[in-house]
């Protein structure tokens, strides 16, 4: 009698938790925390240095926004494709007239940006989910699952003119975080909580940070500053000579426990900004860790946002939850703008080029294309299901489910 009555009451909590986990709002709002003003990014400047889309997110803060011209925009006429052959969650990097794409089954391919030709492969390990990093010589890129079996993760630096190693470590756990290159140093995060600092050169160890979760988010670099979320349920700040810990703050978020942060964060106007399996985006204050506001959506939140200012809405973050809507919620108070119901389940992140949002569903492995401050459907195409798009001001380079596209406006 007594277990029974145990089970009856173990049932009941469970249930009541499941739905008022489903049920509640989970707003907060501080409606006072501190927002810096800061300029809109501007086109690269035309020079002696060739193109580079260098890392995941376009930029070290990852923003995930590039400010392309208005004549890059919808429609579109496609130029080439080109079949991986293997599941693609990540998007391509791609420096001068190269992209890289790391597929799902860890292989890396080097192809030609203006025709799609592959001009070197490299299979890395047995599977990655990723983006890589690349500079004027090299591409770096993480494994979860080494090819010989004699570390679960791995890092490599590849030659990127012909796909050669340069160096490569051992992992002890498996690393799903795409690498951040900065004034020759590497950070990336891996499964058992370490995210490494490490020489760009060589792969000597700089500096480890232990996190109390895993770290499959990349790192975000502004002011000296690397942020990232974990799989405690903690934003953590450090710094990035060093990996000093300057501050870590909870999501204070689940009734039976913090949901875990998947998301990578975008770090601008004085704020963090990133989603979590709780279902809330939040927005920490980047100095000093304090909660600025979150704001409920219907089901988990993998996706991280894109921000910029948009015409009419002023500075607005841009993201989509597993409930099949995306969000474009106000920076600055969290209030929403407009929600585009996809109808599916959005676990990818978006991209915002030029007044353009671009994001996939998972659900109906459709790509979407939204004006940013109308929330209107621009474009479409009947393939993809994560994190579909790059540019480099001339062309749109979409990730489909398997396969990489080449477009540019009619």
């Amino acid at each position: 009698m007594i277990l029974a009555a145990l089970v009856v009451v173990l049932v009941a909590a469970g249930v009541g938790g499941y739905l008022y986990e489903r049920n509640r709002t989970g707003n907060i709002y501080h409606p006072h925390a501190p927002f810096v003003a800061q300029p809109t990014p501007k086109l690269p400047a035309k020079g002696p240095n060739r193109f580079a889309w260098p890392l995941y997110g376009y930029t070290k803060n990852h923003t995930r926004f590039f400010p392309a011209a208005t004549r890059l925009r919808p429609p579109f006429r496609q130029l080439w494709a080109h079949n991986i052959g293997s599941l693609l969650e990540f998007p391509p990097v791609m420096y001068g007239d190269q992209i890289f794409q790391l597929a799902d089954n860890g292989r890396l391919t080097a192809s030609d940006k203006r025709n799609g030709h592959p001009l070197w492969s490299r299979q890395l390990g047995q599977l990655s989910a990723a983006s890589p990093a690349v500079d004027a010589k090299t591409v770096y890129a993480t494994v979860l699952s080494s090819a010989n079996g004699e570390s679960p993760g791995r890092v490599w630096a590849l030659n990127s003119a012909n796909g050669k190693t340069r160096w490569s470590r051992g992992l002890p756990a498996p690393s799903e975080s795409s690498p951040l290159l900065d004034r020759g140093k590497l950070f990336f995060g891996s499964q058992n909580g370490t995210v490494y600092a490490l020489n760009a050169r060589n792969g000597d160890v700089l500096w480890t940070y232990h996190a109390a979760g895993a770290v499959k988010a990349s790192p975000s670099l502004s002011g000296g500053v690397l942020y990232f979320g974990d799989y405690s349920g903690h934003v953590q700040a450090v710094s990035e000579d060093s990996g000093r810990r300057l501050w870590s703050s909870g999501s204070e978020g689940a009734l039976l426990g913090s949901g875990t942060f998947y998301s990578t964060s975008a770090v601008v106007y004085g704020r963090v900004f990133l989603g979590n399996t709780d279902g809330r985006i939040y927005a920490y204050d980047a100095s000093s860790g304090k909660l600025d506001w979150a704001v409920q959506t219907g089901a988990y939140v993998y996706a991280s946002p894109a921000v910029t200012n948009a015409p009419g809405l002023g500075p607005t973050i841009y993201l989509g939850s597993y409930d099949g809507t995306f969000y474009a919620l106000n920076a600055r108070s969290g209030q929403i703008s407009w929600r585009f119901h996809a109808g599916g389940r959005i676990s990818g992140s978006a991209t915002i080029i030029g007044r353009t949002v671009y994001f996939a569903d998972l659900g109906d492995h459709r790509i979407y294309g939204l004006g940013i401050s109308t929330g209107r459907v621009m474009f479409t195409k009947y393939t993809g299901a994560f994190d579909p798009a790059i540019s480099d001001g001339e062309h749109i380079y979409l990730t489909g489910t398997t396969g990489l596209y080449a477009l540019v406006p009619r």
